[in-house]
């Protein structure tokens, strides 16, 4: 289950997260109901909707909540910069692939896409808490890197993108529509380590005229 440390002082609202991610992922978002939440919760209705007005709203919790614990484990490793360009975005590259193309990550991804065809609220508000909020970080980081002299990059954000494309495309279709399994870790460094060389070689300084 989708369970961390109770950071949030209401226990009950993240329990009540904790029992909808399993309902959602198991059941899918059209099936599962409030009812059916509060009763694997334990509790009435008008409980759950002390805490959430509806199953919409338990939903977009539920991914930004996800979503966050995601962005924790992966862009924290830029924390130790350094100077070198090409050890950091390995390691970036490495726990971003590994996370994403997970069996668990892609059953959230699928269910995500399948909930946004009948509220697309719920899928910018994934979009905007994972991958663009994803992004930003990595160009931010991309953008310090620049000032520093250490690459080439005239939009930090867009780069961004790229180095995640970079990472990811090859993998990412396959993988939704399970025509491969997960990746293992030879494979996710393989993929990792080219992208790596052709993002560096891609956005390298310029050498002055």
């Amino acid at each position: 289950m989708d369970i961390k440390p109770r950071k949030d002082r209401d226990s009950r609202r993240e329990a009540i997260l904790d029992i909808a991610a399993e309902l959602f992922l198991n059941e899918g978002f059209e099936a599962t109901s409030m009812s059916t939440i509060a009763a694997r919760v334990g509790g009435s209705k008008s409980t759950l909707y002390n805490y959430f007005k509806s199953k919409e709203e338990i939903f977009q919790a539920h991914v930004e909540r996800y979503c966050n614990w995601q962005s924790e484990e992966m862009f924290h490793l830029l924390d130790d910069e350094g100077d070198d360009v090409s050890a950091a975005l390995t390691r970036i590259g490495r726990r971003y692939v590994t996370n994403v193309m997970s069996d668990r990550n892609m059953r959230h991804f699928r269910l995500i896409v399948s909930a946004a065809e009948r509220s697309p609220e719920l899928g910018k508000a994934f979009y905007e808490a994972g991958p663009l909020r994803g992004a930003r970080l990595l160009g931010g980081f991309l953008a310090r890197m620049r000032d520093k002299g250490l690459i080439d990059a005239a939009d930090p954000l867009s780069a961004a993108h790229q180095f995640i494309g970079l990472c990811q495309n090859r993998m990412l279709k396959s993988r939704l529509v399970g025509h491969s399994s997960e990746p293992t870790r030879q494979e996710v460094d393989a993929e990792v380590d080219a992208a790596v060389r052709t993002f560096v070689a891609a956005f390298a300084p310029r050498a002055a005229p």
